[in-house]
């Protein structure tokens, strides 16, 4: 987010090579004084800052998911900065924040309810393929 580099297309390119993520929030909102390298401002005044987990404008709905689509088993690790919250309530926020977007990969495909065996003749017969 503060590099502005399109890090969900980073991760799609990339998810394979990931092997340790650091779960950080950011915000970028320039204005006619500060953009990228932030007006010589202080960090709770500057248009790139960290927040807190949640607060920015990070889509960790979107990083989780391209990270597990990617095979990505490695820890979600809170790192935290914030010039606006607390450290106290950063925790206390945060690790909530990073279960409940972690996502359980599941073993078998969504369409896959039956879960049975197949029988072929059994398909062709019910289809009316098979003779009587």
């Amino acid at each position: 987010m503060l590099q502005q580099l399109d890090y969900l297309e980073f991760i799609r390119l990339y998810g394979s090579r990931i092997r340790a993520f650091h779960v950080k929030d950011a915000e970028f909102r320039p204005d006619g004084r500060g953009g990228v390298y932030g007006g010589y401002q202080g960090w709770a005044r500057r248009p790139g800052r960290f927040r807190s987990l949640g607060d920015g404008q990070v889509d960790f709905r979107r990083v989780f998911t391209l990270l597990t689509e990617a095979g990505f088993r490695g820890w979600a690790v809170l790192e935290w900065e914030c010039a606006v919250k607390s450290p106290e309530q950063g925790a206390r926020e945060g690790a909530p924040f990073i279960a409940r977007h972690l996502i359980e990969t599941t073993a078998v495909a969504f369409d896959d309810f039956a879960g049975g065996a197949r029988d072929p003749a059994l398909v062709r017969h019910l289809l009316g393929l098979a003779p009587n």
